[in-house]
């Protein structure tokens, strides 16, 4: 049996230090961080260290069955990432309507959870499309209801550390699921069959946690306000605004495989990559620690915009710089500007909306995101084959500044 790469086993011990300091910060901050979000973030962790054992190998998966290709994977995820998209806006709707989030977030969860592993069993590609299907319905589900019990169930001047919990725990599963992945197939010689059936042991712990799940009950004088049906959805000038500028960035946050592509051509060698990537999401758990906190401590507008400073100088960076020791010590910074970003939208959306449409606010959020991304990518691409990777680049941090322009507007913090 091989011993582990070193990158792998550096990885490992940078990651266990990083887990065990937030960790412990984290559960000395029990009354910041209400027990369901607690839960709630356990739940992301698991569902993302499955997600992740899957993902990075299922190009490869696909490629052995028949049939299975390049655009065979651009048909199956552009499906998934769209039927996601969807489902968001529409189960945040539902939500509201009935007045529940366990069942969607429950619903959401456990779908994922036994659809994923099943991936291993198909023979042909439709069944992968599938399954890969199912696995968006329930994110697609679980998404909105989920943000709004978070929001629901926190005080507001601790939302953005709730919300910045949440992110670190999926981070963290996004950092954990490939490194496991990695081992079994390095030191276990596993084959990638058997590594996507392992994805099935993170997930049978994530349906146990459900069953445990319970909704936050509404206090008395939520009960005596709230009307019999909820109103129809509003939206104030702030929060389109913040809607138009979460839209406009998410236009020029294209896919991450472009910042590796770039760093593979200034000489960055793939497995140093793989390095980064695992490294990169850790920034991304320190980002959204330290943005949730300061969210709460500054409100959600100064922090999103310096997010949003700090990542039009990176792209600016990557679209200029050949040097390769600079684009990797900017790549370390991409992750930390992004976990900034994130738990300030999730406290934003909250505070500009109203307990009874809450869900319906982020599924318009998400949908909004998910317009974004659907020609984000395929845009960059296209100015990157045309024009080159300067004006790609360039054209990723303009939109970023604009969308910080467009913030300026928003008046409530």
């Amino acid at each position: 049996m091989e011993n582990p790469p070193l990158y792998i086993m550096l990885t490992v011990h940078g990651i266990r230090r990083h887990l065990i300091f937030h960790f412990s910060e984290t559960f000395s901050m029990k009354k910041a961080i209400p027990q369901i979000v607690i839960k709630l973030g356990i739940l992301s962790l698991l569902n993302d260290i499955s997600s992740e054992m899957v993902f990075p190998l299922l190009p490869l998966f696909l490629a052995a069955l028949p049939g299975g290709g390049p655009m065979v994977i651009g048909i199956i995820e552009g499906v998934a990432e769209t039927t996601g998209m969807f489902l968001k806006l529409a189960s945040g709707f539902w939500s509201d309507r009935i007045r529940r989030r366990t069942p969607f977030v429950i619903f959401g969860y456990a779908l994922a959870g036994i659809t994923r592993p099943l991936i291993a069993l198909a023979t042909v590609w439709p069944m992968v499309l599938f399954l890969r299907f199912s696995d968006r319905v329930g994110k697609g589900m679980r998404g909105a209801p989920r943000d709004a019990m978070i929001a629901d169930s926190t005080v507001p001047e601790r939302r953005g550390t709730a919300f910045g919990f949440q992110r670190m725990m999926d981070h963290t599963g996004a950092v954990i699921g490939p490194l496991c992945a990695a081992l079994l197939i390095s030191s276990l010689g596993f084959s990638i069959k058997q590594v996507i059936l392992c994805a099935a042991i993170p997930s049978i712990v994530l349906l146990i946690i459900l069953f445990t799940l319970r909704e936050p009950p509404l206090s008395d004088s939520e009960k005596d306000t709230l009307p019999s049906k909820p109103a129809p959805l509003k939206l104030s000038r702030d929060f389109r605004l913040l809607l138009a500028a979460v839209f406009v960035f998410t236009l020029g946050n294209s896919s991450d495989a472009f910042l590796i592509l770039r760093l593979h051509d200034v000489g960055v060698s793939t497995p140093f990559i793989a390095l980064l990537w695992a490294f990169h999401h850790t920034m991304k758990i320190t980002g959204a620690w330290a943005g949730g906190k300061s969210t709460d401590r500054f409100s959600a507008k100064p922090v999103y915009l310096a997010g949003l400073g700090l990542y039009a100088i990176i792209y600016l960076a990557f679209g200029t710089f050949n040097s390769n020791i600079l684009l990797i010590l900017v790549f370390i910074l991409y992750g930390l500007s992004i976990g900034m970003i994130e738990p300030a939208e999730g406290a934003w959306v909250a505070a500009l909306s109203t307990r009874e449409r809450r869900s319906s606010a982020y599924g318009v959020y998400n949908a909004a995101k998910g317009f974004a991304l659907l020609p984000a990518s395929a845009g960059f691409g296209l100015l990157w084959h045309e024009f080159g990777q300067f004006a790609a680049f360039l054209t990723g941090a303009g939109l970023a500044f604009t969308a910080a322009g467009i913030l300026l507007f928003v008046k409530k913090k």
